[in-house]
């Protein structure tokens, strides 16, 4: 689930001062407050649908169709929006739907509608949510869902109390997956030499650039036209047009600018959260999802800010040496940093009616 921002020069940002304004940023003001509204109390499924696709997702590519009924929701991949190079097996894209599912049990329960969660392997396999009347629970997990964000930027280098690093872990426990907290410095700066070493591999390849290109959204017209990919400016990179952001891109982007970035936002952050399927395949992978969602959740509930980092888990070769540093005799299958920092402009998310099956 790795999110990556474009690397634009100087230059290109001063030459282009208006690419994210007028007509285009006010489409994408509105799209965001669209987005990101808070639940209705009355909340329709259409609603608690909407609330589902805020979860985070590889590449902000959405890769997900719901179809829903009184009592259930079934969320499935689509598979369309696969990122066959990063992605090859579809991890991440199932990991995505667990996310989904997280987030749509805990709306769901804030209105009250107890939710069971369970994977069906048949077919390309989907996440099975079922739906009964239960006492209404708002939760601070449920509060931060319109707040949550991957917050792809520096971070200020505070230590996290270890109160707070309790209570992160405690959401973040579901069946089957194990939660590996690193906050010292030295293991930390190992994380990174991992990350330097997917990082590397990735972006000397062709067809990763190339994939990545393909989802990334250069300026606020072109993100609100199609409301998912990586805009830029939520990496904290300049706007440009988008004929010309695609020009440069794979000229402008290297292993060593990039690599300098991740060291720096790495050595910002106060920790790094490594999730661990105890069983590999599709429904460990959903679970994975699940778990990470609500740290996530947590995180954004105590003002603390997180990232993913997956570098390490996205090369084989590398993730096999991550596994066997770890230690833990099993495949990794998320890098998060956490920390403090402002929060950065959001993404957005297609229409209800663009996602339903």
């Amino acid at each position: 689930m790795s999110r990556r921002g474009m690397m634009v020069s100087g230059g290109v940002a001063l030459a282009l001062p208006a690419a994210g304004c007028g007509a285009g940023q006010s489409r994408w003001n509105e799209a965001v407050a669209e987005t990101w509204a808070t639940l209705a109390a009355d909340a329709s499924l259409g609603d608690l649908v909407r609330y589902a696709t805020l979860a985070a997702n590889s590449h902000n590519t959405q890769p997900w169709r719901f179809s829903a009924t009184e009592g259930a929701v079934t969320i499935l991949p689509d598979l369309s929006r696969r990122t066959p190079v990063v992605d090859p097996d579809d991890h991440h894209l199932f990991v995505s739907l667990g996310c989904a599912a997280e987030n749509l049990s805990i709306a769901a329960e804030a209105r009250g509608r107890r939710a069971t969660i369970g994977f069906d392997p048949a077919g390309d396999g989907n996440v099975a949510i079922s739906l009964e009347p239960g006492p209404a629970a708002e939760t601070p997990l449920f509060v931060a869902i319109p707040e949550r964000q991957c917050t792809r930027s520096e971070y200020d280098g505070r230590a996290v109390p270890t109160g707070d690093l309790a209570r992160l872990e405690e959401a973040a426990r579901v069946d089957g997956v194990d939660v590996v907290m690193i906050g010292d410095p030295s293991r930390m700066a190992a994380v990174l030499d991992y990350v330097v070493a997917g990082n590397t591999r990735q972006v000397e390849d062709p067809a990763f650039v190339a994939e990545l290109s393909e989802w990334l959204r250069f300026n606020a017209g072109q993100a609100a036209g199609t409301r998912d990919g990586l805009y830029s400016v939520a990496s904290g990179n300049p706007t440009s047009p988008t004929w010309l952001g695609r020009l440069l891109f794979p000229w402008i982007f290297s292993a060593e600018s990039e690599n300098d970035r991740y060291s720096r936002q790495i050595r910002s952050s106060s920790g790094i959260a490594v999730f661990v399927a105890r069983e590999e395949g599709k429904a460990g992978w959903v679970a994975v999802g699940r778990s990470y969602q609500r740290f996530a959740l947590q995180a954004t509930a105590l003002g603390i800010r997180n990232a993913f980092v997956n570098q390490p888990i996205e090369v084989p070769e590398v993730r096999a040496e991550f596994a066997a540093w770890l230690g833990l005799g099993r495949r990794p299958d998320l890098v998060v940093r956490y920390g403090y920092a402002p929060s950065m402009p959001k993404s957005l998310r297609r229409p209800v009616a663009d996602v339903m099956a």
